[in-house]
């Protein structure tokens, strides 16, 4: 079961076993959440015999142990498998951090040995990279990306007998993606790095899109022409023209755009610190958090692909971006999306958080101003003075002004 690390223990095993740790903080929130599922977790890897040892860590308790893998929030789900220590970055969900933890656990390239296995495995993924062949400078790439990107997916191997003849490779070795009832292969001359290829294909064409995966599809560093990383949020018949491009028109922009949809507007709302209208078109430059929209209406496919065009060479305006002036807006959007959120789902806890401090506040400068004005006092009476002996004392001076003119005007006179 799921026990806390001790961290001599710890130390000890770090090399030999494999470790699925969950370095947490006392005081978070989102911690004290995970825990029910991480005691789930740890369960069922023990139930199913999985060589993985599931554990967990005060990383403010065992700061120098949590610095070494570079935690810098909490809750952080690492895996340690020898030298290397793997970021959990999916849905903390039980099955999800479990698939992860025997996907990365296991070796970084599985062999497939026969055809009934390939069409196995065939089944159960979604996207599914092969590499075909015998040993070659490209499989020793291959293994270094995998390696690389097994958190986020799974890699096989095989000889050429176990595909099917619907599966034909024109060259050998090779590596291919099988995804969206289809496979491609990677082309060293076109495709740029294996890395950038993998990173790329391992999204199906065209995918529903939350905040999770729009922050997945921001790390695949698609970097190879100017417009990179972009989405689209898109519902109703638009769906169908979005499909049709990516399908149809994935040699033209499947290096530069991913393709997908978003129910609703909130999410693209608050990322663009604007108003979306439902159903409508969006790009999103995950890169430089810039956005692109449609001049006119979109309402048949060569709008959609002049659109598209626009954005890779340059001519569509961009909207948005990572300047000084748009992260002081974030800040001060961020902000007022909080206050109008709390008001909005409890006006009178709203009054109370906001009205609380606005008061203490207010209460202090007056505090202040009054102490002030009380060490004036203060002062002018340690100098002797009131204010009626100061009033005193100025008509004493006007009549001393005044004496001494009368002098000086007598004297004139003699």
């Amino acid at each position: 079961s799921c026990v806390s690390c001790v961290l001599f223990r710890f130390k000890d095993s770090r090399m030999d076993d494999v470790w699925l740790v969950d370095f947490y903080a006392p005081w978070c929130g989102y911690c004290k959440k995970l825990e029910p599922i991480w005691q789930e977790v740890g369960a069922e890897l023990t139930r199913s015999g999985s060589p993985v040892r599931v554990g967990k860590m005060d990383g403010t308790a065992y700061s120098g142990v949590a610095s070494e893998f570079g935690v810098r929030g909490y809750p952080t789900i690492k895996l340690l498998k020898g030298e290397l220590a793997y970021n959990y970055k999916g849905p903390r969900t039980k099955d999800d951090v479990i698939e992860f933890a025997n996907r990365v656990s296991g070796p970084a390239v599985r062999s497939l040995p026969s055809r009934q296995m390939f069409e196995h495995v065939l089944k159960r993924h979604s996207v599914l990279f092969l590499y075909v062949g015998g040993e070659s400078p490209l499989k020793e790439k291959y293994t270094e990306v995998a390696s690389e990107l097994i958190v986020y997916t799974y890699f096989f191997s095989a000889s050429e007998d176990v595909l099917p003849e619907s599966v034909p490779l024109h060259e050998l070795p090779s590596v291919v993606v099988f995804k969206d009832g289809t496979y491609f292969t990677y082309d060293e001359y076109e495709d740029s790095s294996l890395s950038s290829w993998v990173n790329r294909e391992r999204f199906q064409s065209y995918l529903p899109i939350d905040g999770f995966t729009l922050y997945e599809l921001g790390e695949t560093g698609n970097t190879a022409l100017p417009i990179t990383d972009c989405y689209f949020s898109i519902m109703n018949w638009l769906k169908g023209l979005i499909q049709r491009v990516a399908a149809e028109h994935r040699d033209q922009f499947n290096r530069d755009f991913q393709f997908g949809h978003m129910d609703g507007n909130d999410y693209i709302n608050s990322l663009i610190m604007g108003e979306v209208s439902v159903p409508s078109i969006i790009i999103l430059n995950t890169s430089n958090e810039q956005y692109f929209v449609p001049a006119e209406p979109v309402e048949d496919l060569q709008q959609l692909l002049q659109f598209f065009s626009s954005v890779l060479d340059g001519s569509a305006p961009a909207y948005g971006g990572d300047g000084i002036l748009q992260r002081i807006k974030r800040v001060a959007y961020d902000a007022r999306s909080t206050v109008m959120s709390v008001f909005r789902s409890s006006p009178l806890l709203g009054c109370f958080l906001f009205g609380l401090p606005l008061g203490v506040i207010s209460l202090m400068c007056y505090g202040i101003c009054m102490a002030e004005s009380d060490d004036d006092t203060e002062l002018m009476k340690r100098d002797g003075f009131t204010d009626e002996e100061e009033e005193e004392g100025e008509e004493e001076e006007q009549q001393f002004s005044k004496l001494q003119r009368i002098t000086v005007n007598g004297c004139k006179s003699l």
